[in-house]
């Protein structure tokens, strides 16, 4: 059995919403078995179970928040820690909410259109945030509990392991039992169909690394391999329109696509060092080169958590030079800004890069944090460059 301990994403707010629910779940839990009275148990079996053959409407709602026992409340407690926080942190509290009880809804709804039986549980709604979080984090990891601690690719535990194994190949080995499937895989694909939505429409911020942008880099990556397939391509493309095939060949030219090339698997596999001390050789060739957005900003971050202030300053400038409106520019302003301040101080070049991130701040945090790091450099003394 695989146990998801935790993600390597870090909420960056409070999951306010998805902590609410965690609560919610367990206090009916325990408002139940702690009840001395005796109509306890008739409440429960009459407002917070989905009766399949014919369900009232708040049924579909309150049934999320009922469980069966101990363990089927922590299972799905456990779940909806690890991967509801961070999803909530990015999708926001109330769109969250909303999420969370349609997603339970959608799974009760085919539940009940399929099988006239009793539910109960969660675990339609959280099969949903499972899947949502696969969309948002395609890249990352999670630690799970599995004879030891390990640490294995989301896309991996969700799809082969939570979904596959889970909910298809293994109750078609062994019967389904006591746990609905049908409404575990009616959340899985309303969680992954509604995120993704949210991405298209921009309902929840896009950056780099959600599916969405995975998707758009591997067909980015096809479209490149299948033009410079022709000889005559890859002739234009170092040479400009008036290359032409030719058994000749640019060693230094040859060298920068190869370190190119090389840059863009190391990151891809997220070999850091290697990818650093291969960028470190490609602008030692040409100190003008810069990479695709992406990795351009991989780059600069990993330079930036290496402590190589001065080149992760370098690989920010250059990332600025070519993709301002990138959005992740302004980010990028004011993490400048700090670095020349704080730790090259450079004050004037550190007040420039301040004041654009003031100016084009798009929440009141950022902007209020880079108006402190622009009153603190105009207070601090001035050093000679």
């Amino acid at each position: 059995m695989f146990i998801p301990i935790r993600t390597e994403m870090e909420a960056r707010h409070t999951p306010f919403a998805n902590l609410g629910l965690l609560c919610a779940n367990i206090l009916v839990f325990l408002w139940f078995e702690l009840a001395t009275n005796t109509d306890a148990k008739a409440i429960k079996d009459e407002f917070f179970v989905l009766h399949g053959d014919w369900p009232s409407f708040f049924e579909f709602i309150t049934y999320q928040f009922g469980h069966a026992d101990i363990m089927h409340l922590a299972g799905n407690m456990l779940f909806l820690w690890v991967f509801g926080n961070p999803v909530n942190a990015k999708m926001g509290d109330i769109p969250y909410l909303l999420f969370y009880v349609t997603s339970g809804i959608v799974a009760g709804l085919v539940f009940a259109w399929q099988t006239p039986l009793d539910l109960i549980g969660a675990s339609g709604s959280i099969a949903a945030v499972t899947t949502a979080y696969l969309v948002l984090f395609p890249r990352s990891k999670v630690t799970v509990l599995f004879i030891t601690i390990v640490t294995v690719p989301a896309m991996w535990l969700i799809v082969f392991k939570i979904i596959l194994w889970d909910n298809v190949i293994s109750p078609s080995m062994h019967g389904v039992g006591q746990v609905a499937h049908n409404a575990h895989l009616a959340g899985y694909v309303f969680g992954f169909v509604a995120a993704t939505l949210m991405l298209v429409f921009k309902a929840v911020a896009r950056d780099q690394f959600d599916m969405l942008a995975l998707i758009k880099r591997w067909n980015k990556r096809r479209q490149f391999a299948t033009v410079m397939a022709s000889p005559e391509a890859q002739a234009q493309a170092r040479f400009g329109r008036v290359g032409r095939a030719s058994t000749a060949r640019d060693p230094l030219a040859d060298q920068k696509t190869d370190l190119r090339a090389e840059l863009s698997a190391l990151i891809e596999q997220k070999k850091m060092d290697e990818a650093l001390a291969s960028y470190d050789k490609l602008t030692t060739l040409d100190a003008e080169q810069c990479l695709p957005a992406d990795q351009q900003l991989a780059i600069a971050r990993a330079f930036f958590d290496s402590n190589r202030l001065a080149q992760a300053a370098q690989a920010f400038e250059k990332f600025l030079a070519r993709y301002a409106h990138h959005g992740d520019a302004n980010e990028v302003r004011l993490l400048l800004g700090i670095i020349n301040v704080r730790d090259l101080k450079q004050n004037e070049t550190g007040i420039t890069y301040l004041e654009q991130a003031v100016k084009r701040a798009t929440s009141d945090a950022r902007r209020s944090l880079a108006q402190q790091w622009l009153d603190h450099a105009k207070q601090a003394p001035s050093h000679p460059s």
